[in-house]
């Protein structure tokens, strides 16, 4: 979930949305592990969530949109080259390597669309968190989660279907409306909200993190009760690519970064934006346009990228001393 700073007392507002942000980033991984465990074990209620799914993930973008302010987006006009390559490498990496992955691992091919939807999804809701944990670069985070999530109305249904294709039929232009409405208006929506309601909103910031974790949770529990018999058959199978998928991701991201000269701070930003995706968003919509095995990939990569995410704010964090220490190049 995206941070803001703007408040009417902002110390003390930062102050009650970091602390609930950084209990939320801990407890989600658990809350989605066991809300996945409900789902597969009860499938029953379950099921009940899934013509919810949409409207569920909605409600996660719209409550994105109402951290957003316009100072966000003002970091494109102001440092426009880590913007940019935070945005294409999360729109080249992670699609590729998903693919790769898919063919590496000879993944049947309800998976293998699974596994490259997930990699063409924008970047996930969480890694802003992730990346202030981290000491990185949340400034920046924030407007490559913003800019890549309005971009995935048209690059999302475009690289799923030259890269997953192959595997099933991809309605590109039917997905391409489903992420208006599911993302694109929500977060513009609360970004409307944000700017006509800005005190009240800012009393709700703490709250924000909570609400995701419990809509993403629900959309979760709904997925792997519709995929229960293929997580027996392949949840190994899925678990391993999608490790690799966000370890690749978090490695690449950071390589790219460094590669083309940024500090070590937007280098460690880029690799989270990278390695983190909407995979709720993944999830749905491979319930919806492909099947319920498609779905499992982003499933399961939303309880792990979480988990990875917060290892890997631990170890950031603790290398960040001694790095700041020493002239970034």
């Amino acid at each position: 979930m995206a941070r803001s700073t703007s408040s009417s007392d902002p110390a003390e507002s930062a102050g009650r949305e970091d602390r609930s942000a950084r209990v939320a980033v801990t407890v989600f991984p658990l809350l989605v592990l066991a809300a996945a465990a409900i789902g597969f074990l009860a499938p029953g209620p379950s099921l009940v969530l899934l013509p919810w799914v949409n409207v569920l993930l909605g409600i996660i973008m719209f409550g994105m949109g109402l951290t957003l302010t316009i100072p966000d987006f003002a970091l494109v006009a102001r440092r426009p080259l880590p913007v940019l390559i935070g945005v294409v490498a999360q729109f080249a990496i992670m699609p590729l390597v998903g693919f790769g992955i898919a063919f590496a691992l000879q993944l049947p091919a309800e998976l293998a669309a699974g596994v490259i939807l997930v990699g063409c999804a924008p970047g996930g809701t969480s890694s802003n968190v992730i990346t202030y944990l981290s000491k990185a670069d949340t400034a920046l985070s924030v407007t490559m989660t913003s800019i890549s999530t309005l971009l995935a109305p048209l690059l999302t249904p475009l690289l799923t279907l030259l890269l997953a294709g192959q595997y099933m039929a991809v309605s590109a232009a039917d997905m391409a409306l489903t992420i208006v409405k599911i993302v694109l208006l929500p977060v513009i929506g609360g970004l409307v909200v944000r700017l006509l309601l800005s005190r009240l909103v800012d009393r709700i910031l703490p709250v924000l993190p909570w609400v995701s974790v419990v809509a993403i949770s629900l959309v979760v529990a709904a997925v792997v009760a519709n995929s229960a018999e293929q997580i027996v058959s392949a949840g190994l199978l899925v678990l391993l690519a999608v490790v690799l998928h966000n370890g690749l991701g978090y490695l690449l991201g950071y390589g790219t970064g460094r590669l083309l000269r940024q500090p070590i701070r937007s280098a460690r930003t880029i690799s989270i934006e990278v390695g983190m995706q909407n995979s709720g968003l993944a999830a749905g919509l491979a319930a919806q346009y492909f099947s319920p095995a498609a779905a499992l990939p982003g499933a399961v990569f939303s309880i792990w990228h979480n988990l990875s995410g917060a290892m890997l704010a631990a170890f950031y964090r603790r290398t960040a001393a001694k790095e700041s220490s020493t002239p970034e190049t």
